[in-house]
């Protein structure tokens, strides 16, 4: 992966995340990868660019047109930075549609798995196809002409359309028509031979006959549009936090198209007649060969090819929790957690059985008096939120924080703030300026000595559709200290309270900032004492400039710093008298990197630590964040082999060096393939072996 960096010791953020998707997009080239789950990873890098295109690219376009200069870290103006990214991006595309068009699709073919194009279809097929097309797709199709009194249709984002010129009877000027491909539809049509299909703007090509009868096509061509999701906000002005969400949100779909990809068969004077409607220049259109929307490629990844997959994986409880359901009588989740903390790393360790289970089991707990949540993203159907209805029903005090500004959720989420208030539930939404991205869960339990409060602190959303993708720990506790700090935080978050001093909780943005300040320079302390310094951190981005610095100090001091960094990074690693004592990974795989841990040595004196916050600026500064610490020795051990098998990984680990360059381990000759997400699977199998 060739790139341009200069000599400034920043790497620029937004390159940085190109840089990510490329090792998405390896997945996919990898022939070590199962067939089907390369298809799934082509989908992911095409989902991935479509939100990076909305929320980043629209940034830039709006910082260019506002007349913008002013420079990052790194030394790049907003024109430099999207210059660079669109050949990025086309570069991106490229390497993507070779990977499915000349090596993917013929694998497919010859596992009986066929994506064809409607000309490639047999006149049974067609037969077939056509049939369908007039009974469940021609009645819902709406073709819209452009003209006098015409004008031209609105476009949504991300949605597929069908342009077309066309020249009716007795009329000398070509005209133009739109028609959008239908999103209640299967996007691959079934042509009557298992497992063959055809896009289904192919058929609807087919058949315009049907839908401009007696009108001439001149041409046609497939488009989709990506518009900017960077709508401006003034929250402090508004009466109501809510209304001005549910307005933004109406309002994203109407904002600037940022980007126009057409299908390769699009002739220059349509093109032209696309860029004028919609008011865009040369450098926005992306031309592309193959279907577009890839995205739409995750629902071919469900069909029945076990062995083009990877194995199913079945997330194992934890063992503590296994051993109790083997009890005669198991004994309730809080007298588990009163005996001990426990820490669970999903998906090894099921979510289900054990947050889950633990929120369900207090919703219906006579002894429990109240709960108390945030949730910043849960799926479709959600259990949390049945678990939280019903403890609102048995009559507890239930309080959420659904943060209604979590990007592209917006709208789920606010549904859910209205269905919880319906069911009873104290309910708030946000902070102006702030959004809340910590995951923290409070059960509040009367018992013979008095109240106790029983914890959750997570790294990863109550959602247990992605806990089975999502790397992610959960500490469940019941130590006074925290369960002080957690209290204090919600009063903070559901009220007015303006804490500024925690017990044992890093809160941004509180104490966070500081309280990491302060841990790095101790390393750096124990090193200008003679001592050692080390450190190892693990996160999904990194691109705070301050943080960045002392991480350069602390190498300079001579600490031995080891970054997980997943996804885009701002830090330059191995550079002599600045770096040189830092090494940075990035793990791709199967599972989606999402915890962070932060481990310090601290002369043996170990401390570790896990939360919801990188070490971004925007988690430190603009989110309320919660990081915990990790104090039981055996739960401290645990965390330290999870690094050490992460950090000795020789299949999912990229190694990033100075020059910006990210390069794929792999095993030696006579070495053994090390791939963290193996190894953490079987030894969640072997623990619950034991356990049984």
């Amino acid at each position: 992966m060739k790139k341009n960096r200069k000599t400034s010791p920043y790497f620029n953020r937004e390159l940085s995340w190109m840089d990510f998707n490329d090792r998405v997009l390896n997945e996919a080239l990898d022939p070590r990868t199962p067939l089907l789950e390369r298809l799934k990873f082509i989908a992911i890098v095409s989902s991935n660019l479509d939100e990076f295109v909305m929320k980043r690219i629209g940034g830039l376009k709006r910082q260019i047109s506002a007349g913008v200069t002013r420079r990052t870290p790194d030394g790049l103006t907003p024109q430099e930075q999207f210059d660079q990214l669109r050949e990025r991006i086309l570069a991106q595309i490229e390497r993507q549609r070779r990977c499915l068009l000349d090596e993917l699709m013929p694998e497919l073919r010859k596992h009986g798995i066929h994506i064809q194009r409607y000309d490639e279809l047999t006149a049974k097929q067609k037969k077939k196809v056509n049939d369908d097309y007039q009974k469940t797709v021609f009645p819902i199709l709406i073709p819209l002409g452009v003209g006098p009194g015409q004008p031209f249709p609105f476009i949504s984002n991300l949605s597929l359309s069908l342009a077309i010129r066309l020249k009716p009877p007795r009329v000398q000027e070509i005209g133009f028509a739109r028609v959008k491909i239908p999103k209640n539809r299967p996007r691959w049509m079934e042509t009557g031979v298992p497992n063959h299909f055809v896009p289904l703007e192919d058929v609807i090509a087919a058949n315009l006959d049907s839908l401009f009868p007696g009108v001439k096509i001149v041409e046609y061509c497939s488009f989709r549009v990506t518009r900017s999701a960077e709508i401006d906000r003034n929250e402090n002005e508004a009466e109501d936090l809510l209304e001005l969400i549910e307005e933004e949100i109406q309002n994203r779909e109407f904002a600037q198209v940022v980007r126009l990809d057409i299908d390769r068969s699009c002739s220059t004077a349509m093109q032209r007649t696309l860029l004028e409607h919609m008011q865009l220049a040369p450098e926005d259109v992306y031309i592309v060969d193959g279907p577009l929307g890839l995205r739409d490629l995750m629902s071919m990844c469900k069909l029945n090819f076990p062995q083009l997959k990877d194995k199913t994986w079945k997330p194992a409880s934890h063992p503590v929790l296994i051993k109790n359901e083997k009890r005669e009588e198991p004994e309730s989740f809080f007298a588990l957690i009163r005996r001990k903390d426990l820490l669970i790393h999903h998906p090894y360790e099921s979510f289900n059985t054990s947050v889950l289970r633990f929120l369900e089991e207090a919703s219906v707990d006579r002894k429990v008096l109240a709960i108390k949540q945030t949730v910043y993203r849960t799926g479709d159907d959600s259990p949390i939120i049945k678990a939280l209805k019903q403890a609102a029903a048995n009559g507890k005090q239930v309080a959420v924080l659904i943060e209604i500004k979590a990007r592209f959720d917006e709208a789920a989420n606010i549904q859910w703030v209205k269905t919880l208030e319906d069911a009873g539930v104290h309910v708030t939404y946000g902070f102006v300026g702030l959004k809340t991205h910590s995951k923290v869960l409070m059960v509040v339990r009367e018992e013979r000595d008095g109240v106790r409060r029983y914890i959750h602190l997570g790294t990863g959303n109550y959602h247990p559709g992605t806990a089975n993708l999502y790397t992610d720990l959960s500490l469940l506790t019941c130590r006074p200290d925290l369960g002080e700090d957690v209290s204090d935080l919600f009063n903070a978050l559901t009220g007015f309270s303006r804490q500024t001093r925690y017990r044992k909780l890093l809160v941004a943005p509180v104490n966070m900032r500081r309280r990491f300040e302060s841990l790095i320079q101790r390393e750096i302390n124990h090193c200008k004492k003679g001592g050692k310094g080390r450190m190892i951190c693990k996160m999904n981005s990194l691109d705070d400039i301050r943080m960045i610095d002392l991480l350069y100090k602390a190498s300079q001091a001579g600490v031995q710093v080891d970054l997980i960094v997943r996804g885009l990074n701002c830090l330059r690693p191995g550079v002599a008298e600045l770096s040189e004592n830092i090494r940075l990974i990035s793990i791709i795989g199967r599972f989606l990197e999402h915890a962070r841990i932060f481990y310090f040595y601290n002369s043996g004196k170990e401390e570790l630590f896990i939360g919801s916050a990188d070490w971004m600026k925007r988690n430190l500064d603009y989110r309320y964040e919660a990081v915990t610490p990790v104090e039981e020795p055996d739960l401290k051990e645990e965390l330290k082999t999870i690094l050490d098998i992460m950090l000795n990984d020789n299949r999912c680990a990229w190694d990033l060096a100075s020059d910006g360059v990210y390069t794929q381990r792999r095993p030696g000759e006579d070495e053994p393939e090390r791939s963290s997400h193996a190894l953490l699977m079987a030894r969640a199998v072997e623990n619950s072996r034991n356990a049984s």
